[in-house]
């Protein structure tokens, strides 16, 4: 009877057509689907410098908006603002190639996934688009021209601040960087919540740990020592906390795991579970 209700209970592998590849074959479709990533990125390469002069503006703007009265960006090096112009110009084809490239990735991994696993991806690429979009808006619009307004105010008349082109975009992207790995907390917590490894109470009881790591983190990624700074790096971190507790309330599984829309291993953990309950041996006796 236990063999056939594991049979009954758990759903039958579904054919791939990754799982018949041998190494090699699977090496020259990641050389394929690489390829064709690449091609689609040299595309948007090339539309993006069409407007290469209008990214420019909207990239350095936020620190010419808040550098003090008198001072530039200069460069030093005479290639440093060329190799900016193809930089930037790299970054805006990627950003427009996209979804070309993430297409490229799930045409080769969708044929090794079950059916209940490929539901997740449009949550998936919602959460980290808009957490993405987010975190990058968060930094180009509050938090890279704070930073540049707060190293402004130590010029003097001994002291003429004048930043280097090339230091000020790399500031731009790694704080850029920083926001939207930050913003994607509602994306892990959501896969986390779905299955079942953290709860709301759980994040809402240890909120008081949270907010002091929350305070750390901010204050070892902040360039500079200044507790303004520090806590407007934490706020949007503070707020995406919050919203991942109700998050994970929202998305919570309530019943009991069907088992064609849960991956086999989770079934077979939940099923052991539910053997070793008490209560149903009481009724299996009866």
């Amino acid at each position: 009877m236990s063999a056939l209700r594991k049979r009954r209970y758990e759903p039958a592998p579904e054919p791939s057509r990754l799982g018949s590849m041998s190494f090699l074959e699977h090496l020259e479709e990641f050389r394929r689907r690489i390829i064709k990533a690449g091609i689609g990125i040299a595309v948007g390469m090339a539309v993006a410098f069409l407007f290469i002069d209008r990214l420019m503006s909207f990239v350095l703007e936020p620190a010419r908006r808040m550098l003090p009265a008198g001072a530039k960006l200069i460069y030093t090096n005479p290639g440093e603002a060329f190799s900016l112009y193809v930089y930037v110009a790299l970054l805006a084809g990627t950003l427009l190639a996209s979804p070309w490239v993430m297409f490229q990735l799930w045409r080769f991994v969708a044929p090794g996934l079950y059916a209940n696993e490929k539901r997740f991806v449009l949550p998936f690429a919602l959460l980290t688009t808009l957490g993405a979009l987010g975190g990058a808006a968060f930094s180009h619009y509050v938090l890279y021209p704070s930073m540049i307004a707060f190293f402004g105010t130590f010029q003097s008349p001994d002291l003429a601040f004048m930043p280097r082109l090339s230091d000020a975009f790399d500031l731009y992207l790694k704080m850029m960087l920083g926001m939207v790995v930050v913003f994607q907390m509602p994306t892990v917590v959501f896969f986390l919540a779905r299955m079942r490894l953290v709860t709301a109470s759980f994040l809402l009881t240890n909120i008081k740990y949270a907010v002091l790591i929350i305070f750390i983190v901010a204050a070892v990624l902040t360039p500079s020592s200044d507790p303004w700074n520090q806590t407007v790096f934490a706020a949007p971190m503070l707020v995406l906390y919050i919203l991942c507790i109700g998050l994970a309330w929202a998305v919570a599984p309530t019943a009991t795991p069907d088992p064609s829309s849960c991956p086999p291993a989770l079934w077979r953990a939940a099923r052991s579970a539910g053997k070793r309950d008490p209560s149903r041996g009481r009724q299996s006796g009866r």
